[in-house]
Formats: C-alpha cells, sequence, structure tokens
C-alpha cells in the first residue's frame, strides 16, 4: 500500500521539482518507509512506500531495462508470481520480486489488456516516455482511490486530493453540485468531487493521457448471471472453496498480518478462516451500542490475542476535524471516525489487517433488502395512492415507519439510492441558500453498466456495489488506515470471490427474514450457529444519544449558527432540527451530522489561508532524474 502523485508538464511552463516533493509530503502518512521521484520534461511523478512485498527491493517509481517505461503503484497484486511465470516465459527479465515490476513487464507484453488480467487492489500509472503516452489504470471494485485534476491543459493525479494543493495550477473551488448530492447520500457520489475539476477515476477504468487528447475506457462490468441448477448447499460449498482461496491470496505478505473482528458474521468468518494471530475490535462506553462482549466466543489459539479498543465521546468528537481532512472529501458516515481510531489500534502490532467490506453487497446482506418481500402487499396498492401517503409521510419528523411510507412511495428503480438516503429533494429546497436541483437519481442510473438488471433485489446490489461500495465503504476503509500509515485488504471483494457471488439466485441471498443465506451456510460450518445468524447491525455509533449531551450539542449549536453555515444553509432551520432532537421530539442525528461534518470539513480545507508555493523560476531544461529517499 502506498500513495502516488504526479503531474504532466507545459512545455511553456516547467513546474519545479520541488512542487512535487511537497506534494509527496502531504500523503506521507500513505507511505512512511520511503520515498521517490521521477520527472522529465514532460511528466512528473512522485511515490511514498508502505513496504509490504520484497520490503528491501522495491523502490518506486519503478522503470524497465530502457527506462522508457516508469510505474508507481498504489495497492496489491496476488497473483504477481503466476503472471511473473507467464511473463519470463515471453522472454522478460526480472530485477526484484516485488509485484511493482510485473506491472512494467505485464504493460510491455499487454499494454491496456493488463489490468484484465490483475488480481488485486490497484491504482496506478504507468508512463511510456517513448510514444509519451501516460496509462493510469484502477482496480474493478474501486478499493484504491485514484484522482485527478484537469483544467485549462492542466493534469495532475494522486491517491489523495490534498496532495493537489501544493501546486502553483491548481485551483481550490467548491463544487456546490456536490453539496446537494451529498446532503442526499452522506457522502461524494458519481465522479465528480467537491473541488471543482477534480475527478475520480471509476472502478474498473483506466485512462490514457496523450498531450492534450484523454480517453477513459472501462475494462471490465460487474455482471448478475444467475445460476438456478446448483442447490444452496452448492453454493454454500463454492463460497467456502473460493475463500479459503481468496483469504490465502490477500495474506501473502513478508510482514505479519492481522485482522478486524467485530460482531458481525463477517468479519468473524474472516477472522476463523484467516487463522491471524492478532485480531483488533472497537468498543465504545455505552453499553447499548458496544458489541465487544460477543467476540469472547471467537475460537482462540494458543497464541492469538484480542485488541480491544474502547472509545469515548470527547476523543470521538476531538479528531471529527482530523478524519475530515484525511478523508478529503466530507463523509457523513460516523463510523468513520470509529474506523480512524480502530485502524491507530492496529496500526501499532501490525502492518496489515483484513477486513470484511464487500460481503454485503456480494452476497445481499443489507436488511433493505429483505424489503421487496416484507411488504408486497403494500406495494401492490395503487401507486398513486402510495405516492400521495409518501407525500404526506415525508412532512413528519424522523421516526420509526417514516422512511418506508416515503421509500415505498415510488418503485425501487425510481427511487432507490442507496442503503442510506437522508435529505429529499423537497427539503434541500428549503434548507439549502441556493438551490439548483442537481440530479441525483442520474448518478444512481449511470452505475447501472446494463439495462438488463429487472428484479428488484439485483437492481439494489448492483446500485450498492457500483455507488454506496465505494463512495462510503471502501473510501473510508483506504483514507482511515492510510491515516495510521496501515494496509487493508478485502478478501471479499475478489474478483474470482465475485464470479461466484454473482451466480446466486436471488432466493439464495434475501428473503422477508434472511439475508445473506448461502453465506451464512456457508459460515456455520466455521463459525457456528449463533454468529452465522447474526442481524446485520452494521457499525454503531452513540451520536444519536452524544449529540444530546454538552458540550458537543451546543458545539454543534456554535457550527449551525456560524458565518459559514449561513453562508451555504438557513441557519435557522438547523438550530431548529437540533433541538428537536435533543428534546426528542424526531430523530435527526443523520441529518444533523451530515451537515455538521460538512461544516467541519469546508471549514478545514477552505477557511484556512493557503501557502504560497515557492517554485524555480527559472525554466530550466529538464533531464530525466530518479531520487529515491
Amino acid at each position: 500500500m502506498c500513495g502516488i502523485v504526479g503531474y504532466t508538464q507545459k512545455q511553456n511552463k516547467m513546474v519545479h521539482v520541488s512542487v512535487l516533493e511537497k506534494m509527496m509530503d502531504r500523503i506521507a502518512h500513505r507511505g512512511p518507509d520511503g520515498s521517490g521521484l521521477y520527472y522529465d520534461a514532460n511528466i512528473a511523478i512522485g511515490h511514498r512506500r508502505l513496504a509490504i512485498i520484497d520490503v528491501d527491493g522495491g523502490e518506486q517509481p519503478m522503470k524497465n531495462e530502457d527506462q522508457s517505461i516508469v510505474c508507481a503503484f498504489n495497492g496489491e497484486i496476488y497473483n504477481h508470481k503466476e503472471l511473473r511465470i507467464q511473463l519470463v516465459a515471453k522472454g522478460h527479465e526480472f530485477k526484484t520480486k516485488c509485484d511493482t515490476e510485473v506491472l512494467i513487464h505485464g504493460f510491455e507484453e499487454w499494454r491496456y489488456e493488463l489490468p484484465k488480467k490483475l488480481r488485486g487492489m490497484f491504482s496506478f500509472v504507468i508512463w511510456d516516455a517513448k510514444n509519451k503516452e501516460l496509462f493510469c489504470a484502477r482496480d474493478y471494485f474501486g478499493i484504491k482511490p485514484f484522482y485527478y485534476y484537469l483544467k485549462d491543459g492542466n493534469f495532475m493525479f494522486g491517491s489523495e486530493i490534498k496532495s493537489f494543493l501544493e501546486h502553483p495550477d491548481f485551483e481550490k473551488e467548491l463544487n456546490t453540485k456536490q453539496l446537494e448530492r451529498y446532503l442526499s447520500y452522506q457522502y461524494s457520489p458519481g465522479n465528480e468531487t467537491f473541488f471543482k475539476n477534480v475527478f475520480k477515476l471509476p472502478p474498473a477504468h483506466y485512462l490514457i493521457r496523450r498531450g492534450e487528447e484523454m480517453e477513459l475506457v472501462q475494462y471490465w462490468y460487474p455482471v448478475q448471471n444467475e445460476d438456478k441448477e446448483t442447490s444452496i448447499d452448492g453454493f454454500a460449498d463454492k463460497i467456502s472453496e473460493i475463500m479459503e482461496d481468496s483469504v490465502k491470496a490477500h495474506k501473502i505478505s513478508d510482514v505479519e498480518v492481522g485482522s478486524f473482528l467485530s460482531s458481525g458474521v463477517d468479519s468473524t468468518y474472516l477472522s476463523a478462516v484467516s487463522k491471524v494471530d492478532k485480531t483488533f475490535t472497537l468498543g465504545y462506553e455505552e453499553e447499548r451500542y458496544d458489541e465487544s462482549s460477543k467476540i469472547r466466543s471467537f475460537p482462540k489459539s494458543e497464541d492469538y490475542k484480542n485488541y480491544l479498543r474502547i472509545l469515548g465521546k470527547t476523543e470521538f468528537f476531538d479528531r471529527v476535524k482530523d478524519v475530515q481532512y484525511y478523508m478529503d472529501e466530507p463523509l457523513a458516515d460516523a463510523a468513520s471516525i470509529s474506523l480512524f481510531f480502530l485502524n491507530e489500534e492496529a496500526s501499532k502490532h501490525v502492518k496489515v489487517c483484513l477486513s470484511g467490506e464487500g460481503a454485503d453487497e456480494l452476497f445481499g446482506g443489507y436488511n433493505v433488502y429483505k424489503e421487496p418481500f416484507m411488504w408486497q402487499g403494500y406495494n401492490k396498492i395503487n401507486p398513486i395512492i402510495r405516492k400521495g401517503i409518501g407525500a404526506i409521510a415525508e412532512l413528519l419528523p424522523p421516526m420509526r415507519g417514516r422512511n418506508f411510507l416515503v421509500r415505498h412511495a415510488s418503485s425501487v428503480k425510481e427511487r432507490y439510492i442507496g442503503p442510506t438516503c437522508l435529505f429529499s429533494e423537497k427539503e434541500k429546497r428549503k434548507l439549502l441558500k441556493n438551490y439548483v436541483g442537481a440530479d441525483k437519481k442520474k448518478i444512481t442510473l449511470s452505475a447501472h453498466t446494463t439495462d438488463s438488471v429487472e428484479d428488484d433485489i439485483n437492481y439494489m446490489q448492483m446500485t450498492d456495489l457500483n455507488q454506496w461500495l465505494v463512495g462510503d465503504i471502501l473510501l473510508k476503509a483506504d483514507k482511515m488506515s492510510m491515516a495510521h500509515s496501515l494496509e487493508v485488504r478485502v478478501p471479499f471483494l475478489d474478483k474470482e470471490v465475485f464470479d461466484v457471488a454473482s451466480r446466486i439466485p436471488v432466493a439464495y441471498r434475501a428473503n422477508k427474514e434472511e439475508t445473506k443465506i448461502a453465506f451464512r451456510k456457508c459460515a456455520k460450518k466455521v463459525v457456528g450457529e449463533e454468529p452465522a445468524n447474526r442481524m446485520k447491525k452494521g457499525f454503531p455509533v452513540p451520536i444519536r444519544d452524544w449529540i444530546k449531551e454538552e458540550p458537543y450539542h451546543q458545539r454543534i449549536k456554535d457550527a449551525f449558527e456560524s458565518q459559514t453555515a449561513k453562508k451555504f444553509f438557513n441557519s435557522k432551520m438547523l438550530v431548529r432540527m437540533l433541538e428537536k432532537h435533543v428534546s426528542d421530539k424526531g430523530d435527526y442525528w443523520r441529518y444533523i451530522w451530515c451537515v455538521y461534518v460538512f461544516l467541519i470539513w469546508y471549514e478545514r480545507f477552505f477557511e484556512p489561508v493557503r501557502e504560497e508555493v515557492k517554485i524555480n523560476p527559472q525554466n530550466e531544461q529538464m533531464k530525466p532524474v530518479y531520487l529515491h529517499a
């Protein structure tokens, strides 16, 4: 796991290498074990390294024999040994044991077909000096982030947006359209970001930059292909076999590997199958939210140890601003802050951790997937009547049942944007000072790569796989782990695992009583009946209660009454919402937290005065340089 940064050079305006060094420093937390850079008259590439494989021999940017191909890579390629054998057979010679060199020779051999051959998590850039072409690629599910800035011929790229702040040609502007979308999604959805002209390279895509031209290509499509001939026991066996294989691949490392362990079936199963000696758990002082006691039944070996981190409200609130800095964009998922502390604890003991992200999206684990089965009768009511009921429900304060009535006022394809949907368009129109009406549904529709998804469950799962997973779940996993120089690996999100999961019929994924049916059957053989049948709870955080207490209530109220809040929102409406929640006249905590997080993030990135970047005024001829710290 590492971090990459870089930019292309303009012929009439060379940017000095000191700018690249400052960009690298911005993401030093992603790679404290070393740094390296490459620059010439056309491009500058920087790299920060967290050494996991071939610790002594994997310095980057790495180049081929004649230095015409240069690569900077973030991630892990789990089938690099198999690919190495293929490439050696074709005449390629290797100098190291690291997976980065496989990318270099793989690009020489397969060019743009390279990403399809990889099994792993990755974002990388390859500079072809002979053809003056930059090739950038991101993994199948978007496990590793990749951003780029494009304006007036300026092209920058990196693992984190904050690195762009050090470039003199980067214009920091707020993308207000993204604020509207964020208020509904609770994260920054789609390919745009909160920074104007900064974009995300979508999962399973590569980008080619030639001079001023750019080409964006999708190289892989996640498609459901149900196999209705195989029995549920057959699928349980298939899941078991492929997960054993995936976990084995994800444990390849030259440093110790641990695992996160919560009370849920995903991490319990993963920790048991991986047989790691160290697991890491987060708990809370409040017993109502603390599930750490449930991990005591986890099977233990002689060398096994679980590290439990109990999180209090004071330290939680004190680190909100730091978390939003590491996130790059506001994320209203309160679990991101809890993950910050869990990763901090794990990083004291191991360098790599396994985590259970992706199981819900692949195997059908979210409770919302039960709804099409639970409420078939209600959904048969005339759509016009349901729409009227939903309109009335929308006028009510947040309470049990309200969201259901609002959701079911329309069909799944009309309204589903993910497991969490916060502010409606009507609510945003009242709340925002400058409401435009950014069409959030277009983002959801663009997440579907095929028109063949007809079943409601399949539609929801594919929406979550292409949107919620990459925009929230994987983003916080990467940013919160990298904040502590910890590599997190996700064995469920493996293309071979997806191949099995995509064939599981809806009947073996969810019904009105269960979720992840086939996977739970598989898990029972490993962890037993009770852990395998535990209900999905997500990552519970006591925010709902904490914001009613002082000094946190006042801290949020001050933010809602600030000049920054008045710049974007109806401040009085925010305060009324907060006070209603405190007085138990509505359950507004998600809405409150969503706005509060944005204000904290905005203050962190847009309120401080930006330091000037000093560059060499002389436009001297630049020769290729390779430096490693």
